[in-house]
């Protein structure tokens, strides 16, 4: 009996102190990933990187993590060949793969979110000049914002030779052929003049594309939300390092 309770003690001790090799080694290895996400992308800060799954050591000799999630704070996305920020992006990785050296590693899937302001996506959507919409009539868009369930509230103003209106459409939005397109519910109303759909249309309605996501992650659904549009991505086969 005695030998037996020496021996539960020796495995307890040894069980703890795996414990905390693994739980050291996992917090060293999501620092180093950090720092070569950082690089690889060209990140201004360090993503918080974290290693799912216990124990970490056994899924190492294996040369597969089961899930790795990253979280990117201000991460600068390309839109139209300009910057557009997005505010926060989270994505976890499945089935992350690496070499012997650890220079390279790839994931066989990924989900996440990235949420994009509205100030930062009318910055993108607001790039040319207002549009002819009748004689004598130009408009454009002025404003983004929550437009109440899943809609985007626009803004529009439009500019007539007996002064300035100020109209406003709610449009849905979702993801079409890799971009981010809303479309007005209804067009809106200047006074009595007659405002073409097509013209009008041009104004209210708009694509926009978010390119250069990490690892080449797409866009898979979008939603509005109170403080700015909250977007899914996927992927498949991505290179995270190397």
């Amino acid at each position: 009996m005695r030998a037996l309770r020496i021996l539960l003690i020796v495995v307890v001790i040894l069980g703890g102190l795996f414990v905390i090799a693994d739980r050291v080694a996992v917090n060293y290895a999501e620092g180093e990933a950090a720092d070569r996400v950082r690089t690889s992308e060209g990140l201004a800060g360090t993503p918080d990187v974290s290693i799912k799954g216990f124990p970490f050591l056994t899924q190492v000799a294996g040369g597969t993590l089961d899930d790795v999630e990253i979280g990117i704070k201000d991460y600068d996305a390309k839109s139209g060949g300009e910057s557009i920020r997005i505010a926060d992006l989270n994505a976890e990785m499945h089935g992350v793969e690496f070499n012997s050296s650890f220079s390279s590693a790839t994931a066989e899937s990924a989900t996440g979110t990235a949420r994009i302001s509205y100030a930062e996506l009318l910055k993108a959507v607001r790039k040319q000049d207002a549009a002819q919409v009748a004689p004598g009539v130009t408009a454009q868009i002025d404003g983004l914002s929550y437009g109440g369930g899943d809609k985007v509230k626009v803004a529009i103003t439009v500019h007539t030779a007996l002064g300035t209106l100020h109209p406003s459409v709610l449009s849905s939005i979702k993801v079409t052929d890799g971009k981010v397109s809303a479309r007005a519910d209804s067009l809106p109303k200047a006074g009595a003049l007659d405002l073409a759909e097509g013209r009008i249309r041009a104004v209210t309605d708009f694509q926009q594309a978010i390119d250069d996501l990490p690892a080449g992650i797409k866009l898979d659904r979008v939603e509005a939300v109170k403080d700015g549009v909250e977007i899914s991505v996927k992927g498949s086969k991505l290179d995270l390092v190397g």
